[in-house]
């Protein structure tokens, strides 16, 4: 038996936890699972009866950047700070969080119950000066491969895109044919329900004028849905103001590929990344901008005509609705 671990630890149980970020690394890198649920025989070897060892595997699929929605991390939190816990195990300081924060969170709650932390690297007592420098560490390091992850993954985006070669989800009106071109819908009835919302826009000069429109006469508008399991399938239906609006914002209308048009931000609530905010970024700040790429529907400097045009619009209806109902 290892000398760090104690009778003490080896009368209360041993808990190891299992985790990989995508449903997709459980269904293909099984090897790394396999690792990961021998950590009980190990658990036994070092002097755990087997009926103390608890594996906590509901977090596989879930990422580790953030503990919502992880059952099993916060079963295990609230166990290690009850002192049910001698020691817990994972494959490697990233199993547990790749958030700072939530590792050294742990790392105190067991330095306050003397629990033991076990990687596929050694032993470790929290309460230890040289092994909780290791465990800050290794807590850094798996917080520094997940930046330089991101960093590899975003270079090699932006790099694909500055060529137009990145392909994303194509706007109504678009599909992208057998050598990845964008090209006009191949449907004859969604270009021309595409191009009359241009022409209505312009004789009517603003989106809730053209959605109007569009319902009085009664005229369905197209969407093609790209989400998993709908994947390039057209839809008919009422128009409203958001596609409209969305249609006259959209520089891919005017045969220019753009890409970096807007930012993610994190919204952090009592702690935790609860959402994502999306940001529209200013035209000066969009990292590409390629024009005539593809086969336009109206003119670039249409496009910034009809994004002034409704700027303007939007403000006189906030000064009118000002007036009419002012703020106390």
């Amino acid at each position: 038996m290892n000398s760090k671990v104690r009778t003490t630890h080896l009368e209360r149980r041993a808990v190891v936890y299992l985790r990989q970020s995508t449903p997709t690394q459980v269904e293909f890198h099984r090897e790394s699972t396999e690792r990961q649920y021998a950590l009980a025989d190990r658990a036994s070897t070092l002097g755990w009866d087997k009926s103390q060892i608890e594996v906590l595997d509901s977090d596989l699929g879930k990422s580790g950047q953030t503990t919502t929605g992880r059952a099993d991390f916060h079963k295990l939190m609230a166990a290690v700070g009850l002192g049910e816990v001698g020691a817990v195990l994972a494959l490697e300081a990233s199993r547990f969080s790749r958030s700072q924060a939530d590792w050294h969170k742990l790392l105190d709650i067991c330095a306050l119950t003397d629990t033991l932390i076990i990687d596929h690297d050694g032993i470790y007592d929290p309460n230890d000066f040289n092994d909780r420098v290791i465990l800050g560490f290794k807590g850094t390091w798996s917080h520094t491969e997940l930046h330089g992850m991101r960093l590899r993954l975003q270079g090699a985006k932006l790099n694909k895109a500055r060529k137009g070669e990145l392909r994303c989800s194509p706007p109504t009106g678009y599909v992208y044919d057998p050598e990845g071109q964008l090209v006009l819908d191949p449907d004859e009835g969604v270009v021309a329900a595409i191009k009359l919302a241009f022409q209505q826009f312009r004789l009517l000069g603003t989106a809730f004028k053209v959605m109007r429109y569009f319902c009085v006469n009664q005229i369905p508008f197209p969407r093609r849905r790209w989400r998993p399991g709908h994947i390039g399938t057209l839809h008919w239906g009422p128009a409203n103001l958001s596609r409209i609006t969305t249609l006259l914002h959209n520089p891919t209308y005017t045969g220019t590929y753009v890409y970096g048009r807007r930012r993610s931000l994190n919204v952090i609530e009592d702690g935790q990344i609860k959402r994502v905010k999306i940001q529209q970024l200013p035209q000066e700040e969009w990292k590409v901008i390629i024009h005539n790429a593809h086969e336009a529907y109206i003119s670039w400097e249409e496009y910034l005509s009809n994004c002034e045009l409704n700027v303007h619009k939007f403000a006189a209806v906030g000064r009118q609705l000002h007036a009419d109902f002012p703020l106390p």
